[in-house]
């Protein structure tokens, strides 16, 4: 028996604008609100499958420094440059967390300046 990652959760100040903008992302949707602003989005069957859900939780305390832990994602019908733009398109700007320009990736931020990066290969 072993454990599987069924949430994340992700403090934020602006916990549905940053669940908006991972839904359009990940082709995720609204799961779940609770009482104190917490947002959770997840794919389409909801909770328990194999991609864990994401809950955006309410702070006032801004990001600071380089995340320890980010978001890597893939495109999934169409190659990374369109998938670049599309992101871009959504509210990810570029970010530089010390990347030499010779990486097969690109470092974004969401919103709220959250990294994560867009991999070049396509999952299906």
């Amino acid at each position: 028996m072993a454990s599987r990652i069924s949430e994340l959760i992700i403090p934020c100040q602006d916990p549905n604008g940053l669940a908006a903008f991972w839904c359009e992302v990940l082709d995720f949707v609204v799961l779940d609100t609770e009482d104190d602003g917490s947002v959770e989005i997840g794919p389409r069957e909801g909770f328990g499958g194999l991609q864990p859900t994401l809950i955006f939780s309410p702070t006032t305390e801004p990001k600071t420094g380089v995340l320890r832990m980010h978001f890597d994602v893939n495109a999934t019908d169409r190659d990374q440059d369109a998938e670049l733009e599309r992101l871009l398109s959504l509210g990810a700007r570029p970010a530089d967390v010390g990347q030499t320009g010779e990486e097969s990736w690109h470092v974004l931020a969401d919103p709220e300046g959250n990294e994560f990066c867009l991999l070049r290969t396509r999952l299906s």
